[in-house]
């Protein structure tokens, strides 16, 4: 679960450190107060983007840190064991948004992708937004929620993957089919261009050491020439020389025995000075002992050399390319020349993928069935509770014409709102309010079929008041028996269901705005509960009715 959040320079937060609870957790506050951003700042530890715009006025960057208690959650240990990130049974996710819009996410102190903390928290948080009725209205959602509530949807990304892979298999072997009438001509060309090139054996470095040898060659007796004269004046000449003229000036400083820094530093200079020079002429003297006029060689390297480059030319690359270009047409003539054998293998493998398919999408299509009749019932149950007593909900399974990466069907949610009518899509017969409480009621069920631990509901309410908010309430505080929940409402029915209230409230000064969220006590929970009952005007009536409510509860 979810113990800890902390939150700096993020939106209008310039400093909130909250320790969360078990249950159900409500949080309020007035409109524009900035309740959302609790959760925003989840998200963005969930692997949300980040954006520049997110970061405090006036920061460099904001942060937010979420530790969780991980030490019930078999999964989330083992992923984070998988990934190296393990630490005993917390995990600490950090993320950190500069103001120019760049971000850096860490798990237990590591760096990690944006997509490692997408994959973590799919174990930690669940997060069901203000407008999840909006995604009612379209079908590859049911298909989702479907699958979530039959807890099948690892089957299901098995049965995508065996598709995928089946397909692209399978496009593969029409490919080679298709290719068998040029089949024998290519491998007659690549052949002879192999044949050609294994002739021509370019061994690696050796075009860069041709090269060299024939600028020496071609150089030779220029590079002798001056090679020498660089010789004799550093220490082979008769006449003065370097080194002699070093030793000159060193046997003169040496007369002069006085003991002054400024000579004993030159005569040491010097002395390097004539080491090098002595160095200089050695390594000269063994490299021109090595060079040589020979023109057949020089010929020969030349002859070398044109073969190499009109080969090059001839295949339009160049020249040091060439052994990774033979390399190429072996490994395409030796495909080419095993190709009856990768056929049948290849055939096969599609085969064998397309029956894996049919067996994986096949035991999909049991495990919707079976949950899709539990669904139907589950949901009109919580329908009838939430005031819509003549409401029938269906979910659908339409068999499909040919296999797809979802499965062998396609799932579409129908209701009727009136007996005696037909059930139809929601979109085309669910009225704002209706769907509203539709996607209430399914994720109430989803929800109780979840593994994850914590359970965010934001605003899910909208909409719905009276009897009905209280039904809703009580729903949540159900839910916060198996998992910890968090609430966003503007309902006084569903604050008053909650263990624990937070409270956002927002300050303004000349400069800056500050919100801040705070956690009520119980004298503090009837002032807020009776603020969301009257409006601004709170009355005695108002805080009577808001201590009832609270104590019928608790």
């Amino acid at each position: 679960m979810l113990a800890q959040l902390s939150i700096r320079n993020f939106a209008i937060v310039e400093a909130l450190d909250l320790d969360l609870k078990a249950g159900m957790t409500v949080v309020s506050g007035e409109t524009g107060a900035g309740k959302s951003i609790m959760l925003d700042a989840l998200g963005l530890t969930m692997g949300d983007r980040a954006e520049a715009g997110s970061v405090r006025l006036g920061a460099e960057r904001a942060e937010i840190i979420a530790s969780f208690d991980i030490s019930q959650l078999t999964e989330a240990r083992e992923w984070l064991t998988s990934q190296d990130l393990d630490s005993d049974n917390e995990c600490i996710i950090r993320r950190v948004i500069t103001k120019e819009g760049r971000s850096r996410s860490y798990i237990n102190g590591q760096a990690c992708p944006l997509n490692a903390l997408k994959q973590l928290g799919e174990h930690l948080i669940a997060i069901h937004g203000q407008h999840e009725h909006q995604r009612l209205l379209k079908k590859e959602h049911h298909r989702e929620l479907l699958d979530q509530f039959s807890q099948s949807t690892a089957q299901a990304k098995k049965v995508a993957q065996l598709f995928n892979e089946w397909n692209a298999q399978k496009k593969q072997l029409n490919t080679l089919l298709n290719q068998s009438a040029e089949h024998h001509a290519k491998v007659q060309l690549l052949s002879y261009q192999v044949e050609e090139l294994d002739q021509i054996n370019l061994q690696t470095d050796e075009l860069a050491e041709l090269e060299l040898e024939q600028k020496e060659l071609s150089q030779a007796g220029e590079i002798l020439h001056n090679g020498h004269h660089s010789l004799n004046l550093m220490t082979d000449g008769d006449g003065d020389h370097c080194e002699q003229l070093l030793n000159q000036a060193l046997h003169s400083l040496a007369n002069l025995n006085n003991g002054a820094p400024a000579i004993n530093q030159t005569i040491e200079l010097l002395q390097s000075a004539q080491i090098q020079i002595q160095e200089a002429g050695n390594e000269l003297r063994h490299y021109l002992d090595r060079v040589e006029m020979n023109p057949s060689r020089l010929q020969a390297v030349e002859d070398r050399l044109s073969v190499l480059f009109e080969l090059a030319r001839k295949h339009r690359i160049t020249p040091e390319e060439i052994p990774v270009f033979h390399q190429a047409l072996q490994t395409e003539l030796d495909e080419l020349n095993h190709s009856d054998e990768a056929l049948e293998a290849l055939s096969q493998h599609v085969e064998q993928l397309q029956q894996d398919y049919t067996q994986a999408a096949a035991k999909l299509t049991l495990l919707r069935q079976k949950a899709a009749k539990k669904l139907n019932k589950l949901v009109d149950e919580q329908l009838h509770l939430l005031g819509m007593s003549s409401a029938a909900f269906i979910a659908t399974l339409h068999p499909v014409d040919k296999p797809q990466a979802t499965g062998a069907e396609d799932v579409e949610f129908l209701i009727t709102t009136n007996k005696g009518q037909p059930p139809r899509p929601l979109a085309k017969i669910a009225s704002g309010g209706e769907l509203s409480r539709i996607s209430l009621a399914i994720q109430v069920i989803t929800a109780q079929c979840s593994t994850t631990p914590t359970l965010i509901f934001d605003e899910v309410d909208v909409g719905i008041g009276g009897a009905i908010a209280e039904v809703v309430g009580r729903l949540l505080r159900q839910l916060g028996q198996q998992a910890q929940i968090l609430c966003v409402t503007h309902q006084p029915q569903v604050a008053s269901q909650g263990h624990q209230h937070l409270f956002v409230s927002k300050r303004s000064d000349r400069a800056s705005t500050h919100t801040r969220i705070n956690e009520l006590a119980k004298d503090e929970r009837v002032q807020e509960v009776a603020r969301m009952l009257g409006g601004i005007d709170v009355t005695q009536r108002s805080i009577d009715h808001a201590r009832e409510m609270l104590g019928t509860v608790h």
